[in-house]
């Protein structure tokens, strides 16, 4: 902790000394950038004191666990930036909103936000993005999504942070049949929720299922289905090896309570959304052991130094918040709108669209292997294609344990995202 605020004073003392030379220009200079302090431009959420990021969280809804640890994530960031002198002179203030998962109080709420805000360092949802999507272009505010849909990289203003649900899916499949868990020819059932987050992971599951000569049954499910009784049966009598999730906690605690009550027995993998260290404490507890959650952020308890850092700060700050990966997820989310607003304050642009300018010209931002390196310079691609691997553990914190650190499978690499352009 004081070593990671003693970089970030040092960074910030690096750029006030900058400003301090860039304030010596003339008046007429200063006039000329749009009134930003030090010859910085600036419009929305912008000041000659404070930089102001909305928060648009779940925090009454289906994913109000993982809301609230993302956003202790980002408020710890917000804490040790402003202790170590902020950001381009400016301290850092977050906005905060929550739409309980449903894409009408989002566009409701946006409007409101929008005119506070130079961007939005964390978006929970599919749903809502996809309700904002326009907005968000029409407006040009930068946002890093807790959705994790390659569909969306066609959207200008999204700054995915780590990879998306078809490559998870991907790469969580390879680990399987590394642990020879899968063999080619194999059939994996899929129970995916209809919409956005759902159909990616779907993609994934059937990617790989083209390059192993695998049968993918499908099983489409609203986000109100509880009970997966009859399609887990279903699944059983088509003879799967294992089922993929990309589902609410809540169904993953059915698929998975049906999982052994039935007999079936096989190992499951879900994606980041899919498992609540809250499952722990639900009748389906018993359960859970045959599940592996793919995701690019490391789990709560994971030994990766930084990951463990964060934990304990987080812990100390928010005895009472939910622990899970959602906590690391939204301190590396909000490190990267970080180096986003350090190369727009080195270019001299504060505005809305001297962020999108600054995002494009990075091509490895590295988070001390709290998500893979990023690389923001290739239109419609992923930044990046590596994940961790976690099991759950009911004696971890978070209740996942690491199995398999960052690692990237060959098809993952080799597989080209709906809107790549090269």
């Amino acid at each position: 902790m004081i070593d990671r605020r003693r970089r970030l004073a040092a960074l910030a003392g690096g750029l006030a000394a900058g400003l301090v030379l860039a304030a010596c220009g003339s008046t007429a200079d200063n006039a000329s950038s749009g009134g930003g302090s030090g010859g910085v431009k600036t419009d929305k959420g912008v000041t000659d004191t404070t930089i102001t990021l909305g928060v648009m969280t779940d925090r009454t809804g289906v994913f109000k666990n993982l809301g609230e640890a993302l956003t202790g994530g980002n408020e710890l960031w917000v804490k040790d930036v402003n202790a170590a002198g902020g950001i381009c002179g400016r301290q850092l203030a977050l906005e905060i909103v929550d739409h309980g998962y449903k894409a009408d109080t989002a566009k409701t709420l946006y409007p409101q936000l929008e005119p506070k805000i130079l961007g939005i360092t964390q978006l929970v949802g599919s749903p809502v993005l996809a309700a904002l999507k326009q907005n968000l272009i029409d407006d040009n505010v930068l946002t890093a999504p807790a959705s994790w849909s390659s569909e969306i990289l066609n959207n200008p203003n999204v700054m995915m942070i780590g990879t998306t649900y078809d490559l998870e899916i991907i790469d969580g499949l390879a680990y399987l049949q590394q642990q020879g868990l899968l063999a080619d020819g194999d059939t994996i059932g899929h129970i995916y929720i209809d919409g956005e987050y759902g159909g990616n992971g779907l993609r994934g599951s059937k990617y790989y299922a083209s390059k192993h000569n695998m049968t993918v049954q499908e099983a489409k499910i609203t986000s109100t289905d509880n009970d997966l009784a009859n399609i887990v049966t279903g699944l059983k009598g088509a003879g799967v090896k294992a089922i993929v999730l990309t589902t609410t906690p809540g169904q993953t605690a059915s698929a998975m309570s049906n999982n052994a009550a039935l007999g079936l027995n096989v190992p499951v993998l879900g994606n980041n959304p899919t498992f609540d260290p809250a499952l722990l404490q639900s009748p389906a507890a018993a359960s859970l052991d045959k599940l592996y959650v793919a995701a690019s952020s490391a789990p709560f308890s994971s030994p990766t130094p930084k990951a463990v850092e964060v934990a304990n700060d987080y812990k100390a700050t928010y005895p009472d918040k939910p622990k899970n990966a959602g906590a690391q997820a939204g301190y590396v989310e909000s490190l990267v709108w970080q180096s986003v607003l350090e190369k727009a304050c080195q270019n001299g642009d504060l505005t809305r669209a001297g962020v999108q300018t600054a995002l494009k010209s990075l091509t490895s931002v590295t988070t001390d292997n709290l998500v893979a390196p990023l690389d923001y310079s290739i239109p419609g691609a992923p930044p990046t294609r590596g994940v961790y691997i976690a099991k759950v553990d009911q004696n971890a914190e978070g209740g996942l344990t690491e199995v398999a650190p960052l690692f990237t499978a060959p098809d993952a690499q080799g597989y080209k995202a709906p809107h790549q352009q090269s």
